[in-house]
């Protein structure tokens, strides 16, 4: 009388599934992982409370003409006007009004400007 089983457990580790699981884990954490090289920005909201604190506001209509706090100013000299607005200001911040037809790169030349010269630029959005 034969007791002894036909199917005997083989005790050999496959590795395949182990290096599958293993190589799904890294495609995983490389796409949620945070990249070194994306830019920190602060982007603004369309829907939120506004601040109340605004330093200067420039504003870029559709026919290019720039204003600083409301007044008139040739596109040229904004830099001037803004060194004189801001001055002596501990987190010089200016509110940025670009029409929405404007170019970017109109936008730009405020955000260089105050980039240069260490200010704080919030960009202004009309609500949803």
């Amino acid at each position: 009388m034969k007791l002894k089983g036909r199917n005997k457990i083989s005790p050999e580790f496959s590795m395949s599934s182990m290096t599958d699981i293993v190589f799904l884990l890294l495609i995983f954490f490389m796409l949620t992982a945070n990249s070194p090289n994306a830019l920190d920005l602060l982007l603004p909201k369309a829907r939120g409370k506004s601040t109340n604190t605004q330093n200067v506001s420039v504003t870029i209509n559709k026919n290019l003409e720039y204003f600083v706090n409301n007044q008139q100013i040739n596109g040229e000299y904004i830099e001037i006007e803004l060194k004189k607005a801001l001055e002596g200001q501990d987190t010089p911040t200016i509110i940025l009004r670009a029409e929405e037809s404007v170019a970017i790169k109109e936008a730009v030349n405020v955000m260089d400007i105050a980039n240069r010269n260490n200010y704080k630029v919030i960009l202004a959005v009309r609500p949803n």
